[in-house]
C-alpha cells in the first residue's frame, strides 16, 4: 500500500498505520510528497490553483509506482491510500495511472477539476475501485462537495464507493480503520 499524507504533514505521521490497519501481509510505502510546506511538504499549492503542483506530484508517483513495478511490485496488488491532500493525488492517480491498482482509499480529501480528471483518464479508469470516506463535521473540506464530486465519477463511469462517517478533519482510528481494513480485504 502506498500511503500519501495531507498538506504540512509527513509520512512520520503514518508509521503507525500498519499496526491500525492491521493485515500482516499488507506491505506499506509511507511516501512524502516533494514540496516543502511549514515542518512537512505538500502535493499541491494551498490555497490556489491544485493544478499545476498535482501534475508535478502525479508525474513523480507514476515513475515510482512504474519505479515498483520493475522492482516486482504488481500494480494489480498495490492499494493508493491518501488522507487530505494526499486524497486528491489518489484520484489523481487512480485516474489517470495506465495500471489497475488492487484499490485506491481516499479519507477526506477532494479532487480538481473533475471534468478535466475525467479528460485524462487512462483506459483502465474504469475498472479501478475507489472506496471514498469523509467526516459529515469536516470544517477544513466540507464533505458536500466532495460527494458531489464521488457522484460525478459513478456517473461517467467510474467505481466508487462512498462513506459517511461522523468525524471532523481526521482519521477515525476505530471504525473508520475497520472500514479501510474491510475494504483492503475485499481488494484482494
Amino acid at each position: 500500500m502506498i500511503v500519501m499524507h495531507g498538506l504540512g504533514d509527513s509520512l512520520d505521521s503514518f508509521r503507525t498505520l500498519p499496526h491500525e490497519i492491521g493485515l500482516p501481509r499488507l506491505n506499506y510505502l509511507l511516501v512524502n510528497a516533494p514540496t516543502r510546506y511549514g515542518p512537512g511538504f505538500s502535493w499541491f499549492d494551498f490555497p490556489g490553483d491544485p493544478g499545476p503542483g498535482a501534475n508535478q506530484s502525479y508525474l513523480q508517483l507514476e515513475q515510482l509506482l512504474d519505479d515498483q513495478r520493475a522492482r516486482g511490485f504488481p500494480t494489480e496488488q498495490t492499494v493508493l491510500f491518501g488522507f487530505s491532500q494526499g486524497c486528491l493525488m489518489v484520484w489523481e492517480t487512480g485516474i489517470r495511472y495506465p495500471h489497475r491498482f488492487a484499490g485506491c482509499i481516499g479519507v477526506s480529501g477532494f479532487m480538481r477539476q473533475p471534468e478535466q480528471l475525467l479528460k485524462l483518464r487512462s483506459p483502465v479508469a474504469a475498472q479501478q475501485r475507489f472506496f471514498i470516506t469523509h467526516g459529515m463535521m469536516d470544517d477544513l473540506l466540507p464533505m458536500d462537495p466532495s460527494k458531489e464530486q464521488v457522484e460525478l465519477m459513478r456517473q461517467a463511469g467510474l467505481q466508487a464507493e462512498w462513506t459517511e462517517i461522523i468525524k471532523g478533519h481526521t482519521i477515525d482510528l476505530y471504525g473508520e480503520m475497520l472500514l479501510i481494513r474491510r475494504a483492503i480485504e475485499r481488494f484482494f
